[in-house]
């Protein structure tokens, strides 16, 4: 089987495969390949969707590949569904995002110690939202809720990786966790207002 046709076909495979996604290894069984070839294949579909003549990019979180949008073209899919589905979040929000962000898998009362507040209405706007999660139950009293972010968090964003995410400073105690927030999404508040 010709390069060309194994891309082709991985890219069906991730197409079909939708919001649940494909893992590298049930690409390599479906298609009888090796780690390495399937690696390769893989690298070669990378770098085509990179091209800027591309209006969708591979993205792979938590072990699975999927086919999403570009964010660069974010306005022209407002402009589709004529309603913004993600608004301007709150300050609470974003904190509790960037906890999220950092720190997942992570329960509610996580996240309220670090932040010194309940957090009840930041986590149902981000779930409401679909940037955030149920990724599991924590082990001992209670079993409480386990929060990640999404897919659609990544796309949102602009990221292809959680790995994308820019560093925490060495000293992150001795930082309070609103002006980390603030730093962390300056950017993409700037890029809601355009």
């Amino acid at each position: 089987m010709e390069l060309s046709e194994m891309k082709a076909i991985i890219e069906g495979l991730i197409f079909v495969s939708g919001n649940e996604g494909i893992t590298k290894k049930e690409i390599q069984k479906v298609l009888d390949l090796d780690k390495d070839m399937a690696e390769h294949v893989l690298n070669e579909l990378k770098f085509d969707y990179e091209s800027s003549s591309r209006g969708m990019m591979l993205v792979e979180s938590k072990g699975s590949l999927f086919l999403s949008t570009k964010p660069e073209h974010g306005e022209y899919y407002t402009s589709l569904t004529e309603t913004k589905t993600i608004s301007k979040l709150s300050q609470a929000a974003l904190e509790t995002l960037a906890i999220i962000a950092y720190l997942q898998p992570i329960t509610r009362t996580e996240i309220e110690e670090i932040r010194g507040v309940k957090s009840d209405r930041p986590v149902q706007t981000l779930i409401s939202r679909a940037l955030i999660e149920e990724v599991g139950r924590k082990e001992g009293v209670g079993r409480p809720i386990l929060f990640g972010t999404t897919l659609d968090f990544l796309t949102y964003f602009g990221l292809k990786s959680l790995e994308e995410l820019p560093p925490l400073p060495e000293n992150i105690e001795d930082i309070d966790v609103e002006t980390e927030a603030d730093l962390f999404f300056d950017r993409f508040q700037e890029l809601e207002q355009e």
